[in-house]
């Protein structure tokens, strides 16, 4: 493994100006909060499994981790600075047939 010294970027500060969502970010994160369940968020830091099922076998595995931990952060009321750990997996099915799998859970130091 290879180390940098230098502090990461943030998002916040990759882009210029102000960002809004879009309509369609917007109809998503709906949908999304009212299939979430309900479950208890463990207390202290968070390990978060992520598996995102794609029929487009050229999506990116990263693309659709921001908004989705930023709605399970509305949903379940938890500040994404908690979690220190991510499985992250992707994995190819047929067209229509796109999921995401998660699971949250008490970061193990």
């Amino acid at each position: 493994m290879f180390g940098l010294k230098i502090k990461p970027l943030s998002v916040n500060k990759a882009w210029k100006g102000k960002r809004y969502k879009t309509d369609e970010y917007k109809a998503y994160e709906k949908a999304v909060l009212l299939m979430l369940p309900k479950i208890e968020i463990p207390e202290g830091n968070l390990h978060v499994s992520l598996e995102f099922g794609f029929s487009n076998k050229a999506s990116d595995l990263d693309n659709p981790v921001k908004p989705f931990i930023d709605i399970l952060q509305k949903k379940y009321g938890f500040n994404d600075s908690r979690i220190h750990g991510y499985d992250l997996t992707k994995k190819k099915t047929i067209k229509g047939a796109d999921y995401i799998l998660f699971n949250i859970k008490k970061a193990e130091l």
